[in-house]
Protein backbone atom coordinates (compact mmCIF):
# COMPACT_ATOMS: atom_id res chain seq x y z
CA UNK A 1 0.00 0.00 0.00
CA UNK A 2 2.40 2.67 -1.05
CA UNK A 3 1.91 6.08 -0.46
CA UNK A 4 3.50 9.73 -0.02
CA UNK A 5 3.62 8.36 3.52
CA UNK A 6 5.49 5.46 2.84
CA UNK A 7 9.00 4.59 3.63
CA UNK A 8 9.79 3.69 0.45
CA UNK A 9 12.08 1.33 1.71
CA UNK A 10 12.54 -2.17 0.76
CA UNK A 11 12.92 -3.84 4.48
CA UNK A 12 9.97 -5.85 5.97
CA UNK A 13 9.74 -3.97 9.06
CA UNK A 14 9.27 -0.45 6.69
CA UNK A 15 6.82 -2.21 4.64
CA UNK A 16 4.85 -3.54 7.73
CA UNK A 17 4.81 0.01 8.85
CA UNK A 18 3.33 1.14 5.91
CA UNK A 19 0.53 -1.37 6.12
CA UNK A 20 -0.64 -0.84 9.63
CA UNK A 21 1.62 2.09 11.14
CA UNK A 22 -0.63 4.71 10.62
CA UNK A 23 -2.49 5.99 13.76
CA UNK A 24 -5.33 3.61 14.90
CA UNK A 25 -4.57 1.00 12.53
CA UNK A 26 -3.21 -1.42 14.79
CA UNK A 27 -6.18 -1.12 17.17
CA UNK A 28 -8.54 -1.45 14.72
CA UNK A 29 -6.67 -4.79 13.89
CA UNK A 30 -7.17 -5.16 17.82
CA UNK A 31 -10.69 -4.62 17.91
CA UNK A 32 -10.80 -7.23 15.06
CA UNK A 33 -8.68 -9.78 16.98
CA UNK A 34 -11.58 -11.77 18.61
CA UNK A 35 -13.85 -11.75 15.50
CA UNK A 36 -15.97 -9.56 13.32
CA UNK A 37 -17.70 -6.43 14.04
CA UNK A 38 -19.94 -3.41 12.39
CA UNK A 39 -18.64 -0.15 11.92
CA UNK A 40 -20.87 1.14 14.75
CA UNK A 41 -19.79 -1.16 17.17
CA UNK A 42 -15.91 -0.67 16.11
CA UNK A 43 -17.00 3.11 16.70
CA UNK A 44 -18.01 2.29 20.24
CA UNK A 45 -14.78 0.32 21.28
CA UNK A 46 -12.79 2.43 20.12
CA UNK A 47 -14.52 5.95 21.33
CA UNK A 48 -11.43 8.40 20.77
CA UNK A 49 -11.41 7.73 16.85
CA UNK A 50 -13.52 10.07 14.53
CA UNK A 51 -15.85 8.88 12.24
CA UNK A 52 -13.87 9.78 9.48
CA UNK A 53 -10.03 8.46 10.41
CA UNK A 54 -12.06 5.48 11.46
CA UNK A 55 -13.68 5.05 7.66
CA UNK A 56 -9.85 5.69 5.91
CA UNK A 57 -8.29 3.16 8.44
CA UNK A 58 -11.13 0.37 7.25
CA UNK A 59 -10.12 1.22 3.97
CA UNK A 60 -6.81 1.40 3.83
CA UNK A 61 -6.18 -1.81 5.52
CA UNK A 62 -9.03 -3.70 3.60
CA UNK A 63 -6.95 -2.97 0.66
CA UNK A 64 -4.07 -4.10 1.87
CA UNK A 65 -5.14 -7.37 2.85
CA UNK A 66 -5.33 -7.27 6.55
CA UNK A 67 -9.16 -7.20 6.68
CA UNK A 68 -12.37 -7.80 4.77
CA UNK A 69 -15.74 -6.36 4.26
CA UNK A 70 -18.88 -8.98 4.42
CA UNK A 71 -22.63 -8.98 4.68
CA UNK A 72 -23.82 -11.36 7.25
CA UNK A 73 -26.83 -13.57 6.15
CA UNK A 74 -30.02 -12.83 7.13
CA UNK A 75 -32.14 -12.02 9.49
CA UNK A 76 -29.11 -10.05 10.03
CA UNK A 77 -28.36 -8.95 6.76
CA UNK A 78 -25.79 -6.22 7.95
CA UNK A 79 -21.90 -5.58 7.14
CA UNK A 80 -19.35 -6.66 9.36
CA UNK A 81 -15.65 -6.31 8.93
CA UNK A 82 -13.00 -9.02 9.40
CA UNK A 83 -9.57 -9.81 9.81
CA UNK A 84 -8.29 -11.62 6.59
CA UNK A 85 -6.29 -15.23 7.88
CA UNK A 86 -2.78 -12.96 6.96
CA UNK A 87 -4.71 -10.44 9.06
CA UNK A 88 -5.09 -12.71 11.95
CA UNK A 89 -1.24 -13.44 11.86
CA UNK A 90 -0.54 -10.01 13.69
CA UNK A 91 -2.22 -10.81 16.81
CA UNK A 92 1.01 -12.48 18.45
CA UNK A 93 2.72 -9.17 17.10
CA UNK A 94 0.65 -7.15 18.96
CA UNK A 95 0.75 -9.17 21.96
CA UNK A 96 4.36 -8.81 21.88
CA UNK A 97 4.41 -5.11 21.34
CA UNK A 98 2.15 -4.42 24.52
CA UNK A 99 4.14 -6.53 26.10
CA UNK A 100 6.94 -4.47 25.21
CA UNK A 101 4.87 -1.18 26.52
CA UNK A 102 3.79 -2.71 29.38
CA UNK A 103 7.45 -1.99 30.44
CA UNK A 104 7.31 1.16 29.73
CA UNK A 105 7.45 3.17 33.56
CA UNK A 106 5.51 6.25 31.58
CA UNK A 107 2.51 3.46 30.70
CA UNK A 108 -0.86 5.26 31.09
CA UNK A 109 -2.69 4.68 34.43
CA UNK A 110 -6.26 5.40 33.25
CA UNK A 111 -8.17 5.98 30.17
CA UNK A 112 -10.61 3.60 27.96
CA UNK A 113 -10.10 -0.08 27.69
CA UNK A 114 -11.83 -2.57 25.30
CA UNK A 115 -13.17 -5.61 26.03
CA UNK A 116 -10.68 -6.98 23.11
CA UNK A 117 -7.63 -5.18 24.84
CA UNK A 118 -8.81 -6.64 28.16
CA UNK A 119 -8.55 -10.18 26.76
CA UNK A 120 -5.43 -10.06 24.32
CA UNK A 121 -3.46 -8.54 28.13
CA UNK A 122 -4.54 -11.93 29.38
CA UNK A 123 -3.17 -13.69 26.77
CA UNK A 124 0.13 -11.53 27.02
CA UNK A 125 0.87 -11.33 31.31
CA UNK A 126 -0.54 -14.60 31.85
CA UNK A 127 2.49 -16.47 33.65
CA UNK A 128 2.89 -20.57 33.37
CA UNK A 129 4.66 -20.19 36.73
CA UNK A 130 2.96 -18.64 38.82
CA UNK A 131 -0.20 -20.72 37.18
CA UNK A 132 1.42 -23.88 37.79
CA UNK A 133 -1.07 -25.16 40.61
CA UNK A 134 -4.00 -23.50 39.67
CA UNK A 135 -7.04 -25.16 38.56
CA UNK A 136 -10.18 -22.85 37.51
CA UNK A 137 -12.63 -21.52 35.33
CA UNK A 138 -14.17 -18.28 35.43
CA UNK A 139 -16.99 -16.29 33.51
CA UNK A 140 -16.26 -12.41 32.98
CA UNK A 141 -19.49 -10.60 32.67
CA UNK A 142 -18.34 -7.23 31.24
CA UNK A 143 -21.28 -4.86 29.88
CA UNK A 144 -23.28 -7.72 27.52
CA UNK A 145 -20.34 -9.62 26.18
CA UNK A 146 -19.45 -12.55 28.26
CA UNK A 147 -16.18 -14.02 28.40
CA UNK A 148 -14.65 -17.36 29.72
CA UNK A 149 -11.26 -18.07 30.42
CA UNK A 150 -10.17 -21.56 32.03
CA UNK A 151 -6.89 -22.27 33.59
CA UNK A 152 -5.27 -25.83 33.61
CA UNK A 153 -2.29 -27.37 33.72
CA UNK A 154 -0.30 -23.92 33.81
CA UNK A 155 -2.44 -23.02 30.51
CA UNK A 156 -4.54 -20.40 29.89
CA UNK A 157 -7.78 -20.52 27.12
CA UNK A 158 -9.52 -17.52 27.25
CA UNK A 159 -12.51 -16.57 24.78
CA UNK A 160 -15.59 -14.83 23.78
CA UNK A 161 -18.81 -16.53 25.17
CA UNK A 162 -20.19 -17.86 28.42
CA UNK A 163 -18.45 -20.52 30.93
CA UNK A 164 -19.81 -24.22 30.85
CA UNK A 165 -19.98 -24.62 35.32
CA UNK A 166 -17.50 -21.40 36.48
CA UNK A 167 -15.76 -21.67 39.56
CA UNK A 168 -16.86 -17.82 40.05
CA UNK A 169 -18.25 -15.57 37.72
CA UNK A 170 -16.66 -12.24 38.09
CA UNK A 171 -18.73 -9.05 37.06
CA UNK A 172 -17.93 -5.05 35.78
CA UNK A 173 -20.02 -2.73 34.11
CA UNK A 174 -16.70 -1.97 32.17
CA UNK A 175 -13.29 -3.76 31.55
CA UNK A 176 -11.21 -1.08 32.45
CA UNK A 177 -12.43 -2.31 36.05
CA UNK A 178 -11.01 -5.65 35.99
CA UNK A 179 -8.08 -4.07 34.31
CA UNK A 180 -7.65 -1.98 37.68
CA UNK A 181 -7.68 -4.97 39.75
CA UNK A 182 -5.33 -6.87 37.05
CA UNK A 183 -2.73 -4.67 36.35
CA UNK A 184 -3.29 -1.45 38.49
CA UNK A 185 -2.72 -2.51 42.09
CA UNK A 186 -6.34 -2.37 43.25
CA UNK A 187 -7.27 -4.88 45.61
CA UNK A 188 -10.24 -7.23 44.81
CA UNK A 189 -11.78 -6.72 47.62
CA UNK A 190 -11.68 -3.26 47.67
CA UNK A 191 -13.16 -3.06 44.08
CA UNK A 192 -15.92 -5.36 45.47
CA UNK A 193 -16.85 -3.16 48.29
CA UNK A 194 -16.35 -0.03 45.90
CA UNK A 195 -18.74 -1.63 43.65
CA UNK A 196 -17.34 -1.73 40.61
CA UNK A 197 -16.34 -5.69 40.78
CA UNK A 198 -19.24 -8.03 41.29
CA UNK A 199 -18.40 -11.47 42.42
CA UNK A 200 -20.40 -14.46 42.10
CA UNK A 201 -18.87 -18.00 43.43
CA UNK A 202 -15.63 -18.79 45.61
CA UNK A 203 -13.92 -15.82 45.98
CA UNK A 204 -10.59 -17.58 46.48
CA UNK A 205 -11.80 -18.92 43.00
CA UNK A 206 -11.15 -15.26 41.84
CA UNK A 207 -8.07 -14.36 43.72
CA UNK A 208 -6.47 -17.54 42.35
CA UNK A 209 -7.39 -16.91 38.73
CA UNK A 210 -6.02 -12.58 39.37
CA UNK A 211 -2.38 -14.60 40.80
CA UNK A 212 -2.03 -15.99 37.06
CA UNK A 213 -1.04 -12.84 35.00
CA UNK A 214 1.62 -10.81 35.95
CA UNK A 215 2.76 -7.38 34.47
CA UNK A 216 6.53 -7.21 33.42
CA UNK A 217 9.31 -4.98 34.99
CA UNK A 218 9.66 -1.98 33.93
CA UNK A 219 12.57 -1.68 31.60
CA UNK A 220 13.98 1.03 33.53
CA UNK A 221 13.20 3.75 36.49
CA UNK A 222 12.26 6.95 35.72
CA UNK A 223 14.15 9.67 37.33
CA UNK A 224 13.40 13.21 38.47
Amino acid sequence: MATDRSYHDMCGMAHALDLVGERWALLVVRELALGPKRYTDLRSDLPGISTNVLSHRLTELERAGVLRRRTLPPPAASAVYELTPWGQELEPIMCALGRWGARSPARPADGSFSLNALVLSLRTTFSPEAARDVAVTVELRLGQRPVRAEIAGAALNVELGEADGPDVVVEADEPAAVAAVLYGGVPLGDAVRAGTVRVEGAHDAAARFLRAFVLPEPAFALTD
